[in-house]
């Protein structure tokens, strides 16, 4: 059994900064890409920014400049520095990654979201 939990989220003023953490737990062979996504209401789940396992990253636009994402391999860990937040960031952050248990078998997890509030 794999599990990912996210830490890290709260509320903030516009301008703020927040770290996002993610670790990863369980039955973990290798993990191969992991990423941020965002859900704001009434909207669909959108990529933040992903980081594969040789350390690659990518960006949304809308975050470029102001988000970066990093892992720590050795913990299983992945993180979300927020600065110059803004309230269109406020959204429920999930962590994504795609984890393989086995030699045979691997599949993508999600953790549960971690709400960020920006407040203007």
């Amino acid at each position: 059994q794999v599990q990912l939990v996210e830490s890290g989220g709260g509320l903030v003023q516009a301008g703020g900064s927040l770290r996002l953490s993610c670790a990863a737990s369980g039955s973990i062979f290798s993990i191969n890409a992991m990423g941020w996504y965002r859900q704001a209401p009434g909207k669909q789940r959108e990529l933040v920014a992903g980081i594969t396992s040789g350390g690659s990253t990518n960006y949304a636009d809308s975050v470029k400049g102001r988000f970066t994402i990093s892992r720590d391999n050795a913990k299983n860990t992945v993180y979300l520095q927020m600065n110059s937040l803004k309230p269109e960031d406020t959204a429920v952050y999930y962590c994504n990654a795609h984890i393989r248990s086995s030699m045979y078998y691997s599949r993508d997890y999600w953790g549960r979201g971690t709400q960020v509030t920006v407040s203007s």
